[in-house]
C-alpha cells in the first residue's frame, strides 16, 4: 500500500489476502481512496477498479464474484482525483498486457447488483412465468429466488472463512437484485 500520487507499478505492490486469517477483509483500506487490483486464487488479474472507499468496493466485489476474489493489490491516494485514479487504473491494465476479464465483457458482473432472474432454476422460471400469477405472486417468487441466491453466496463465503456480516438491501430483492446494504 502506498499513498503517493505517483503510479506504483502493479508488479511492485504486495499481494494482500482478500480474506485474512481472522476471516475479515483488509481493514486497512476502510475509508481509503485508491485503485485496487483483484486476483483469483492463482494470482491471475481479474479486475482493476478505483473507489472513494476501497474496503466497501472490495466487499461488493467479493459478494458479486466470490470465486475470483482471493488476492488484492492497492495503491491509495490522499485526495480524491478521478484523473489520478483513472491514470493508475489504465497504467495497471496496460502493465498487465491484456484487459482483465472483469474489465472487459464481464464488467457488469463486477460492478452491478446481482440479477437473480438469470440464476433462476427451471422450476422457479416455470412458477414465475405461470399465466395465473399476478404481479404480487411474481414479486414473491423473485424475492424467494433472491433469498436462495443470498444463502448460496453466504455459504460460499463462510466456507472460505469469512467472519464478516453480509447484509443485502431488502428493498432490491423484489426487483430481483442483490446488492449490499
Amino acid at each position: 500500500m502506498t499513498t503517493e500520487t505517483n503510479t506504483s507499478a502493479l508488479v511492485s505492490l504486495e499481494y494482500t489476502p482478500y480474506i485474512g486469517d481472522r476471516g475479515q477483509l483488509p481493514e486497512q483500506f476502510q475509508g481509503k481512496i485508491g485503485v485496487y487490483a483483484i486476483f483469483n486464487q492463482e494470482k491471475v488479474l481479474q479486475f482493476v477498479g478505483y473507489s472513494r472507499d476501497v474496503y466497501l468496493s472490495l466487499k461488493q466485489h467479493l459478494v458479486r464474484q466470490p470465486q475470483q476474489c482471493y488476492w488484492v493489490k492497492v495503491q491509495t491516494i490522499e485526495r480524491p482525483s478521478r484523473t489520478v485514479l483513472e491514470n493508475i487504473e489504465n497504467a495497471w491494465i496496460t502493465e498487465n498486457g491484456s484487459v482483465p476479464v472483469g474489465n472487459g465483457d464481464n464488467k457488469q458482473k463486477w460492478i452491478d447488483p446481482i440479477d437473480v432472474k438469470v440464476l433462476m432454476t427451471p422450476e422457479e422460471q416455470a412458477k414465475y412465468h405461470n399465466p395465473a400469477n399476478d404481479e404480487l405472486a411474481q414479486i414473491k417468487i423473485i424475492k424467494n429466488v433472491a433469498r436462495r441466491v443470498e444463502v448460496e453466496i453466504s455459504q460460499e463465503l463462510e466456507a472460505r472463512g469469512l467472519q464478516l456480516e453480509i447484509r443485502f438491501n431488502p428493498k432490491l430483492k423484489e426487483q430481483g437484485l442483490l446488492d449490499l446494504k
